[in-house]
């Protein structure tokens, strides 16, 4: 916007700019110079550019094409258009808006009036257009030699009262002419038709409403300044798309935002389910959340099944597959049928007629636009001049005090008119009662206005229309006429006094005029508010028995069935067996990352037991330097004892530690130079669980916990001592450790655990430790427990049955 703001941008070189440095000979400071020159551009692309005024709902833009066009006569009746007046090509409206008040490029002018000219981007258009004004499909509008455009008669609330002294004035670009600050907006256009605009380091995403919503609020709130929050949300229950829609988001949501300013909605679109012949049916969209347009829904639903592998990646990875798999089982075929009479109809055909109707319903709510969010972004600039976000509440009480302040000037702008008239017609009543003396005077006196004055005591305004009056004007009728308008001019003289003079009266003239325009203008709301939750669709899976294999490379596989030996898995050359877990498809594989986080693959996902199977670094987005250390699949329930190497540990259920994101989750605390231990089954895991060797069969929940160092020192105490820590963490200290002794493992276990670890010469022993044998180092948690003469170094402690 070229205005004198941006121009100061540029330093005299006469006078210094900004503060200079002591000492310094009067040169400015770049840095001094960059930082004011930018937060004056800021502003500038703040107030001038981007964000609505509360006033009038309008950016600089749109109210300098309003005020023109009304200049042109494109309204629709009231001081500044004729009534039915004929619209005008939209270069005509662009050429005199950049002409006179806008000197930016012409086709952001243009994108401008066609957006106030599209239903489908506002709730009430402010332009009426004919041509093509594009689709919500993203279609562009023709260009402005061929449209036309004239103002819609909603305008008329806008502009109607701007030549009654509503609003201050200031010059344009080049001092040729002026232009309006705002426009006296007869109702809070801010809130009605939205606004959606970025600007440097602010943002503004204000949604549109109903319009008697939004005046019965106003109305509230003109009677009742006390009204709360409650009575406000429910006059306004939430935003009133163009498109319709429906708002799924609670209640308490929504006031939320209102009350902050800031939040996002949930707004999925509506349909309708049509029955055809022998059975069959098909799914028809009627209404798209704000936003969304029918070839975005086309072009989600062609990449969900017929979907192309990404970058980097030879071929789909399963996730595509399964969804694609699970699209194509439920959906047919999808076709637009919008046309004039349905400006929007997606058709949707079932897979077959036994396809249930919600299963299909849900799959293309969770997966494409047709359920999406909505932000919200209430910030505009104020009352004060100052860009702001605000509460719904402190926009309806701006614009109530803008419209009171609007009121009271158009009342005195016509007070002054009422009494110059009532002074114009007392002159001429005075003429009338002396007609003959009169005439005798401008006939026969050399200055027939000094003379008028000094006979009849006239004000200089009188005498100079009294001469100027037509003879006949000064029949006997016009006496009449004279006597009967300074009735109706002294009975409007009092009304507006006691609007001046008393705010109750202005009150009560608000409220009687937001009704009325109210009832001419008001409409049916469109998008329906009803809490619902979220859409989430689940690929259904087959609940049966899988044996999870893993190798010590991190190669996973899932057989069918339960009861395989060990023996019979093979692996690639250099590679062998880790661990077998017995579980189940709907269960959870758990991989732990040497920097505590926890990644989940779901068991279902696993490739078959043929082959050699697939690196899970494949399935998982691995952290640079993270090696992974264990394994474990098995239940949402089960649950786990996690440690490190520094002596702490808690227990956490396989839910807790569950994540959807393929980076995992972080959940154990590992000091600095500690390392995770193996995590130990404390219940939930019903089957065989074989790892490094050792098998288990898990069935009762264990009781104690044994915490074996690798100095040779082993504590036994109750589970009960322990923490669950739903939220992952450090946990509570287990053992008591001396100086560079570290925690090898620590295993839950009912009846006995075995021990692992490096004998002399580097040989692998390990040592099995009946309940007798623990009882011995039974002690509190926390304490140093009970050297034990293994002849080997511990290294690792697991559970056995």
């Amino acid at each position: 916007m070229t205005d004198q703001t941006t121009l100061d941008l540029i330093p005299d070189p006469a006078e210094p700019t900004g503060p200079v440095p002591p000492g310094d000979d009067g040169e400015l400071n770049l840095a001094t110079y960059a930082q004011r020159a930018y937060l004056e551009y800021a502003l500038s692309v703040v107030k001038g550019r981007a964000l609505p005024d509360v006033c009038d709902g309008l950016k600089p833009v749109q109210r300098r094409i309003l005020y023109s066009m009304g200049r042109m006569g494109l309204g629709f009746g009231g001081a500044n258009g004729n009534a039915g007046a004929k619209p005008v090509k939209s270069a005509r409206v662009v050429g005199d808006v950049l002409g006179r008040f806008h000197p930016h490029g012409d086709q952001s002018a243009y994108d401008a009036l066609v957006r106030m000219a599209q239903d489908f981007s506002q709730r009430y258009p402010l332009v009426d257009g004919q041509g093509n004004f594009g689709s919500r499909d993203g279609d562009g509008a023709a260009a402005m030699r061929y449209t036309e455009a004239r103002l819609a008669k909603i305008t008329t609330l806008l502009l109607d009262e701007i030549d009654q002294g509503t609003v201050d004035f200031q010059p344009n670009y080049d001092g040729s002419t002026e232009e309006p600050k705002q426009l006296p907006a007869r109702l809070p256009f801010s809130l009605l038709n939205g606004a959606s605009g970025i600007a440097v380091g602010l943002a503004t995403e204000i949604p549109s409403h109903n319009l008697r919503e939004v005046a019965d609020a106003c109305v509230a709130l003109i009677k009742n300044d006390k009204l709360s929050d409650d009575e406000l949300f429910a006059l306004i229950p939430g935003p009133d798309f163009p498109g319709g829609g429906q708002i799924i988001s609670s209640a308490s949501d929504i006031a939320d935002a209102y009350r902050s300013g800031r939040g996002s909605l949930k707004v999925r679109a509506r349909w309708k389910i049509e029955d055809l012949a022998r059975g069959q049916w098909q799914l028809v969209v009627t209404e798209l959340p704000p936003g969304v347009s029918s070839q975005r829904v086309l072009e989600e639903i062609e990449e969900l099944t017929n979907p192309k592998v990404k970058a980097g990646k030879k071929a789909l990875s399963q996730e595509q597959t399964q969804l694609k798999a699970s699209i194509l089982s439920v959906l047919d075929v999808v076709r637009d049928e919008s046309n004039k009479d349905a400006l929007v109809r997606l058709v949707f055909e079932p897979k077959s007629r036994t396809v249930e109707q919600q299963e299909l319903i849900t799959a293309l709510l969770a997966h494409t636009s047709l359920e999406t969010s909505s932000p919200i972004n209430l910030t505009m600039v104020g009352l004060d001049g100052k860009p702001v976000q605000k509460s719904l509440r402190q926009m309806l009480v701006e614009w109530v005090a803008f419209r009171a302040s609007t009121i009271e000037r158009r009342s005195r702008h016509r007070l002054g008119k009422v009494l110059d008239r009532i002074h114009i017609l007392e002159g001429r009543q005075t003429v009338l009662l002396n007609i003959d003396e009169v005439i005798a005077i401008i006939r026969n006196s050399d200055e027939p206005k000094a003379a008028l004055i000094a006979r009849f005591n006239l004000s200089d305004r009188q005498a100079e229309d009294i001469l100027e009056i037509r003879l006949r004007q000064l029949a006997r009728l016009e006496a009449i006429k004279i006597e009967q308008e300074l009735s109706e001019l002294r009975t409007e003289q009092g009304k507006l006094e006691e609007i001046l003079g008393s705010p109750a009266a202005l009150r009560r003239l608000m409220v009687k005029e937001i009704e009325a325009d109210a009832k001419v203008f008001a409409d049916s709301r469109r998008t329906l508010i009803q809490a619902e939750k979220k859409a989430v669709a689940e690929v259904k899976v087959v609940d049966e028995p899988v044996t999870v294999v893993v190798s010590e490379k991190g190669w996973v596989r899932a057989r069918t069935g339960h009861g395989h030996e060990a023996s019979t898995f093979a692996f690639k050359a250099g590679d062998g067996l880790y661990g077998t877990f017995e579980c189940r498809t709907v269960d959870t594989l758990l991989v732990f990352g040497s920097n505590g986080r926890i990644y989940t693959v779901p068991v279902s996902a696993l490739p078959g037991g043929r082959g050699d199977g697939q690196p899970v670094t494949t399935l998982l987005e691995l952290e640079s330097g993270t090696q992974i250390l264990y394994y474990f699949a098995g239940p949402a329930s089960a649950q786990l004892l996690l440690s490190s190497s520094g002596g702490y540990g808690f227990i956490a259920s396989v839910e807790n530690m569950t994540s959807r994101q393929k980076a995992g989750k972080a959940f154990v605390g590992v000091g600095e130079g500690e390392t995770l231990c193996a995590p130990s089954v404390v219940s939930g895991a019903q089957g065989k669980v074989t790892v490094a060797g050792t098998p288990a069969t898990v069935v009762a929940p264990a009781t104690h916990v044994a915490c074996a160092s690798t100095g040779g020192r082993i504590l036994t105490f109750e589970i009960t001592e322990l923490k669950t820590m739903a939220n992952g963490g450090r946990g509570l200290m287990l053992i008591d450790l001396e100086a560079k002794d570290t925690l090898a493992g620590a295993a839950a276990y009912t009846r006995s655990i075995r021990i692992d670890g490096i004998g002399r010469g580097g040989k692998e022993r390990d040592e099995t430790l009946e309940i007798r044998s623990l009882n011995n180092a039974r002690t509190a948690r926390g304490r140093k427990g009970k050297a034990a003469d293994l002849g080997f170094k511990p290294n690792r402690i697991t559970r056995v049955e």
